[in-house]
């Protein structure tokens, strides 16, 4: 079992920034899913290896079908899609099982290599381990064909 203290090294809460005014953070779930979805997707199209400190070694991505644990394992397989290009179409959200979990449901289109667009989803699940710190529990990615 990964407790805290372990997890945090391998958490990069960069994309959650207190409000203005404030020393803590106090962003609502929309607004953390907002941040991380913005900031994981311009991460991936301009720094795969980026990415790393968003998973743990208790991550699994499903990909096409695929899947794969751990950040190491994880940033391979995004690492072997090649140079893509997202563009967001919508966002859904959820809370989890407990307060500090976040489902997060994102379609969008993406070109890789520079071919056409295609469809795809992604489901995240954000688990917190501390005020303001979250890391990607699971990741969910499917191309949606035939759209």
């Amino acid at each position: 079992v990964l407790n805290s203290r372990d997890t945090n090294k391998y958490i990069n809460p960069s994309f959650i920034q207190p409000r203005s005014n404030s020393t803590r953070f106090t962003m609502s779930a929309e607004e953390v899913a907002k941040a991380f979805v913005e900031h994981f997707y311009k991460t991936f199209d301009s720094n795969v290896e980026a990415l790393a400190g968003l998973y743990s070694p208790q991550s699994m991505l499903t990909f096409e079908g695929n899947q794969v644990a751990g950040a190491e394992q994880i940033i391979g397989k995004l690492r072997g899609v090649g140079p893509v290009k997202h563009e967001i179409k919508s966002m859904d959200l959820q809370p989890s099982q407990s307060a500090t979990a976040i489902v997060i449901f994102v379609t969008g289109s993406i070109k890789i290599g520079g071919d056409n667009p295609l469809h795809f989803c992604e489901m995240f699940q954000l688990v917190g381990t501390g005020p303001g710190a979250y890391y990607v529990h699971n990741d969910i990615f499917r191309l949606n064909y035939g759209l």
